[in-house]
């Protein structure tokens, strides 16, 4: 089974909820969300789709991050970086209780660049997941910057999915689930969101989702053009 869907609804919910199969939900990354607003989406949602929930900022950006201005809560100094501070388990008691009502799938723990690959990253990430509730969720990783040997060490050490954008490289972790991300095109270092995906691009996407075969693939476009994208990709996929 390949679910294609978008990070954070491109349109109308009616209208995705025809569209697509999943949605990663992005607003609880940035702001805690209240209950009613989770529980009317999933209402809404028909049998069978799939929510993945961005994990809160407090649990894996520090405090200077630029992304908190759009936060609804002002942080502290010990937020972020999947450090063992009481603040970053209580965020994480929040996004687990989001995805409980919600019944997401899969929670997304994205990384920002400053969580670097060190023996202290690692040292932190081993504390935190040994004292989270990871409940009944599928726990997805981005990791940014990271050797493949780090990434490998990190994803098998901690049994989380490895999310990776397929046009770039191999899903490093095991299983029969797998997580993909398309940002845009890279440059520099960079990520142009703005980047349009080509025919030829979307042909390399689907070849490699394919050819990395497991039993299930989630695969969410998040460029300035992610619902289009997405769209054609979806019937790449069906054809």
């Amino acid at each position: 089974m390949i679910y294609v869907g978008t990070c954070g609804f491109c349109e109308k919910q009616d209208k995705y909820f025809k569209d697509f199969s999943t949605v990663e939900i992005q607003q609880t990354f940035y702001k805690i969300l209240q209950e009613s607003t989770l529980k009317k989406w999933r209402e809404k949602a028909p049998e069978g789709f799939v929510f993945s929930i961005k994990a809160f900022q407090g649990v894996t950006h520090p405090s200077n991050s630029p992304t908190w201005r759009r936060s609804n809560v002002k942080p502290s100094k010990n937020v972020g970086l999947l450090r063992p501070t009481n603040e970053v388990l209580h965020y994480w008691k929040i996004t687990l209780k989001e995805a409980k009502i919600l019944n997401a799938k899969f929670i997304l723990i994205q990384l920002p660049r400053s969580f670097k690959e060190s023996e202290e990253s690692f040292s932190n990430a081993e504390r935190f997941f040994s004292l989270i509730d990871r409940g009944e969720f599928e726990i997805a990783v981005e990791l940014r910057g990271w050797s493949e040997g780090g990434i490998k060490k990190f994803v098998r050490e901690f049994d989380v999915i490895d999310v990776v954008d397929p046009i770039v490289r191999v899903p490093l972790h095991g299983g029969e689930i797998n997580y993909y991300r398309l940002h845009g095109r890279y440059e520099n270092g960079k990520i142009i969101y703005s980047h349009r995906y080509s025919d030829e691009e979307l042909l390399k996407a689907r070849e490699r989702v394919f050819s990395f075969h497991v039993e299930e693939s989630y695969v969410y476009f998040n460029n300035s053009n992610m619902c289009e994208d997405a769209q054609r990709f979806k019937q790449l996929v069906l054809r």
